[in-house]
């Protein structure tokens, strides 16, 4: 079984792939450490915590879960593939507890 991290900043897409869950997750631990910084566009300026400055997904074993990190470092996880559900507590415990049950 493999797993695919994928990490989208801006129009920067890159992948990687990993034998196993735990070097996944720490993949995606390590790409969670964003930039912060305020962005002007359509002539509005948007603070930090309003933008998604990078969204990394793993997949994997039929699952589908990430995590976004805002332009001020804080982090949201989640799950599914067309829906995104968000999920409560530390974002990174919270993803690793979502990919590691099994159902």
């Amino acid at each position: 079984m493999s797993y695919r991290v994928t990490v989208r900043r801006g129009s920067q897409v890159s992948h990687e792939d990993y034998e196993t869950l735990n070097q996944a997750l720490a993949a995606v631990e390590r790409e969670a450490r964003g930039d912060r910084r305020a962005v002007e566009a359509l002539g509005r300026t948007y603070e930090p915590e309003e933008l998604v400055a990078a969204r990394i997904e793993l997949k994997g074993a039929s699952k589908r879960a990430g995590v976004d990190v805002r332009g001020d470092g804080s982090l949201v996880a989640w799950t599914g593939r067309i829906r995104r559900t968000p999920l409560e507590g530390e974002a990174l415990r919270a993803l690793r507890q979502s990919v590691s049950v099994e159902p």
